[in-house]
């Protein structure tokens, strides 16, 4: 069976819209992909830090604390169970993990006490309680606390359910990736 002549035309139409839009939006993804590579744009997905679109700025001093970082988590034990526990996602960084957005709130030679909350120098960290069990109930393993070793960072994020230093403990440094800038986010 053969379609009348109109109904042809508006077929291939179809086809021919459905081809230019597939073609549009697989161009829109080669950029924006570009973009992240080439531009150090990233999205954040995760509630530590706003939602949306982040670009890392070179850090071209030592990281301080107040900084705000795109750091990749070292591939430990403690990582590679959070990955597997689902809070950690997958990336780019060695051990296949995805960078993270944390506040940096100590550095080499300050001493980091982890109690019911956290405190650098005898100083309360801001909004630093510590969990016991994660949201299904999971048993989490807080860091003992000391003094930052030579090279490393602890890190630090205000969102209750944050996956941070409190639980990993210092990191080195040379895994910080630049400064976090917010560039079109949204905080729900």
């Amino acid at each position: 069976m053969t379609l009348p002549v109109p109904t042809r035309v508006r077929a291939m139409a179809q086809r021919r819209q459905a081809a230019i839009t597939l073609s549009v939006s697989a161009a829109a993804v080669v950029v924006v992909g570009l973009a992240g590579l080439f531009g150090g744009y990233r999205i954040n997905l995760t509630p530590s830090e706003p939602l949306g679109v982040w670009r890392i700025v070179p850090l071209n001093r030592s990281p301080g604390v107040g900084d705000l970082v795109f750091i990749c988590p070292p591939d430990t034990a403690a990582t590679r169970v959070a990955r597997a526990r689902g809070y950690l996602r997958a990336g780019l960084c060695p051990g296949h993990f995805a960078p993270l957005i944390k506040s940096v709130v100590a550095v080499a030679g300050q001493q980091v006490e982890i109690a019911a909350e956290v405190t650098v120098d005898r100083r309360l960290v801001r909004a630093s309680a510590v969990a016991e069990k994660d949201g299904e109930g999971r048993p989490l393993t807080r860091f003992a606390g000391g003094v930052v070793p030579r090279g490393e960072v602890f890190l630090h994020s205000s969102f209750a359910g944050s996956f941070d230093s409190r639980y990993f403990g210092p990191v080195p440094a040379l895994g910080i990736l630049g400064l976090a800038r917010q560039v079109l986010t949204y905080a729900p």
